[in-house]
């Protein structure tokens, strides 16, 4: 959205764009042990699937595979697409939009809380802690309907250094 602003000093018009925030998310999956959840260390409070913002001049792929080093110390692969979500009020500090994958850790038995993560643990899916942040309950419903058949996963775009 493109507002037009008066500049305080010259009272030139100033354009001024209030665009969503892209963010990513993964959900880290293994079949016998669930998926990572992390306790936030900052607000807004509580479980959270891993993940954050994307930094300019990086793709939302290589974002995700960085956000999951620096929170779960996880090297993740990535295996597909899950949705892009982008409700206005799905998180309270802004407009954020999330584009969330599917992924594996090449080494699950690394995980380590760091960075935003207070900790970082593998959950059930039938033993989630609660309550989860933003809009991360929908999104893991979206998961359980992916393993169950009622939903398909997107290719994803290689992962480039």
């Amino acid at each position: 959205m493109q507002k037009s602003l008066s500049c305080p000093h010259c009272q030139g018009i100033i354009l001024s764009y209030a665009n969503p925030v892209p963010t990513t998310d993964v959900i880290i999956y293994e079949p016998d042990r669930g998926i990572v959840i992390i306790r936030r260390k900052s607000p807004p409070a509580g479980y959270a699937l891993p993940g954050g913002f994307v930094d300019e001049g990086e793709s939302v792929e290589q974002a995700a595979v960085r956000e999951m080093r620096e929170e779960t110390s996880l090297d993740v692969e990535l295996i597909g697409l899950l949705g892009v979500y982008s409700r206005p009020d799905r998180d309270v500090r802004m407009h954020t939009l999330s584009v969330v994958f599917v992924g594996r850790a090449q080494n699950p038995d690394a995980l380590c809380a760091g960075d935003d993560a207070a900790a970082a643990s593998f959950y059930h899916l039938d033993n989630l802690p609660s309550p989860l942040a933003f809009d991360h309950a929908v999104i893991v419903q979206d998961f359980k309907d992916y393993l169950e058949g009622r939903r398909f996963l997107a290719t994803v775009q290689p992962v480039s250094s």
